[in-house]
């Protein structure tokens, strides 16, 4: 029971500061929303700020939990797995209007400089990112899909890092085209044979 109280204001927490961002978030909006009173806050996080250190941990483990069944999905290639991966996130995000973006990325641009509590964790994030991406990057090497010249770590960065500035770009423009040239230019010029 206790942990479900704790998950609750995670889960709502999460989904109001995806929305509104973390500095624009009150702790009283997130526990009205959860329908949990105040005192039950403080028996879980030592502060706001503990409290979005552990948002990120939620958000990490929701989206990795999301791609589950993609990556753990033997009838496809590596290659295929990352495109899963990639589109799964374009029908998402559409689905959403184009809106909120990553949370990931949101509360690095919000915050990652200016908490080095928040700056740790949300390298530590956005890196798990970067493993399952290296890690299927390196699989295709061996199987031949790509070049075992490519350096599969800064490889699976930039595919990190520009996708994130695509959805920035999404998100001013309400389209899915930042994200599909993303794809394309993943697959076109960097992940290849």
């Amino acid at each position: 029971m206790k942990e479900n109280i704790k998950n609750k204001i995670l889960e709502t927490g999460a989904q109001i500061i995806h929305l509104n961002g973390f500095y624009h978030t009150g702790i009283q909006e997130i526990l009205d929303a959860a329908g949990v009173p105040k005192g039950s806050f403080y028996h879980y996080f030592k502060n706001k700020e503990d409290f979005g250190l552990q948002v990120i941990d939620y958000f990490t483990e929701y989206f990795i939990c999301l791609c589950k069944g993609i990556l753990d999905d033997d009838t496809q290639s590596p290659l295929q797995k990352i495109n899963e991966v990639l589109q799964f996130f374009i029908n998402f995000f559409k689905s959403k209007d184009y809106a909120y973006g990553c949370p990931i990325g949101n509360l690095s641009q919000e915050m990652g400089d200016l908490s080095p509590s928040f700056q740790h964790k949300l390298k530590g994030a956005m890196d798990s990112m970067v493993d399952i991406y290296a890690g299927l990057i390196q699989e295709a090497q061996k199987s031949g899909e790509v070049s075992r010249l490519l350096d599969a770590r800064k490889a699976a960065d930039f595919l990190v890092s520009s996708w994130e500035g695509a959805l920035i770009r999404m998100k001013i423009e309400k389209s899915p085209e930042p994200l599909e040239n993303h794809q394309q230019f993943i697959f076109r010029y960097i992940l290849t044979p």
